[in-house]
């Protein structure tokens, strides 16, 4: 009598003999347009990339990616693998850095992903209460967009995200760090600059500059709400994902452009930005700390996201809001 192999002993064939190489080529493959994308990507001949994914499609019995004419797109497995693929990868990334943490002191490294306008005195004292009491532990602060932000955070590659929230993923937890308001401004070049009495309707026509997020369909709707309402003209001269570039447009005259009032403030009190309509009724966006609740953290990453919640906790609302 002949006994199939049971699923549990195919399982743990595949996971002895499969190779982690194929999996991180296949996640950069999954991510690109094609496969000489992804050779491009992984700096390999796109003979090897091709070959890399024909082994992991027969080690694992299934079609992962469409590659017929016209086509390049996961199929449903691929999509499947993908996703596994990528928690692999986090928590093989974190691997060097739980190793480092097996001491009685907390040191270990923190992995900040922020949004590139993150303004927030809570955070900041966060920041130098942590230092303060584990100078060893050390911290790298990475700025993304905040859709690029949360997919890190995901994937395990950052401690934590600050950053703007539109679709929440239930993987993942939220709390509000701080409420900001948005403003239009404009630069000294600009010939609204320096006028008093301004309305809304004097901004109709003019040309405009804002961020990459600032879509009826992303983070920002509140601003693109509130600069649609201002008429300002269709064309939009320059975008950027970092405040600091927008900021940069708006003083050299690009055109009228958004930024936090907390932000803008002190080039306000320097004459570089003026403050546009309207005054009032400005729209708020909140910025929230995201973290994955699944993902193993080093006590440097707990003891700072900890220290980070405990403020937010026991700070109202009102005080962490800026404007």
């Amino acid at each position: 009598m002949v006994i199939a192999a049971t699923p549990i002993r195919s399982s743990e064939r595949l996971v002895r003999e499969l190779d982690w190489n194929l999996l991180r080529t296949f996640i950069v493959l999954a991510e690109s347009r094609s496969v000489t994308e992804a050779a491009q990507k992984l700096r390999l001949a796109q003979p090897t990339v091709s070959t890399a994914l024909k082994r992991l499609e027969n080690r694992l019995g299934k079609k992962l990616i469409d590659r017929s004419p016209g086509h390049y797109r996961l199929t449903d497995v691929g999509d499947l693998i993908y996703r596994e693929a990528v928690d692999i990868q986090g928590s093989i990334f974190r691997l060097t850095t739980l190793m480092r943490d097996v001491t009685d002191d907390v040191r270990g490294h923190v992995k900040i992903a922020v949004a590139s306008h993150v303004v927030c005195p809570v955070f900041d004292d966060a920041l130098s209460h942590f230092h303060a009491k584990y100078p060893k532990a050390t911290l790298s602060v990475d700025v993304h967009t905040s859709r690029d932000a949360i997919a890190a955070v995901a994937e395990r590659s950052a401690s934590f995200a600050i950053c703007l929230v539109r679709d929440r993923n239930p993987k993942l937890e939220y709390s509000r760090l701080y409420r900001e308001f948005f403003g239009l401004f404009c630069g000294p070049p600009h010939p609204l600059f320096g006028r008093n009495g301004l309305k809304r309707r004097d901004l109709a026509g003019y040309a405009s500059v804002s961020f990459e997020t600032d879509r009826l369909h992303d983070v920002l709707k509140p601003v693109t709400l509130m600069r649609a309402e201002a008429d300002l003209g269709e064309h939009v001269i320059g975008t950027s994902s970092h405040l600091e570039e927008v900021r940069r447009m708006i003083i050299a005259g690009l055109g009228i452009g958004p930024l936090p009032l907390h932000v803008a403030q002190r080039d306000v009190e320097a004459g570089q930005l003026w403050h546009l309509p309207p005054y009032d009724k400005m729209p708020e966006i909140d910025v929230h700390v995201v973290w994955n609740a699944r993902a193993k953290l080093n006590r440097a990453e707990e003891s700072l996201l900890h220290e980070i919640l405990s403020r937010i906790k026991s700070t109202p609302i009102e005080e962490r809001t800026y404007g």
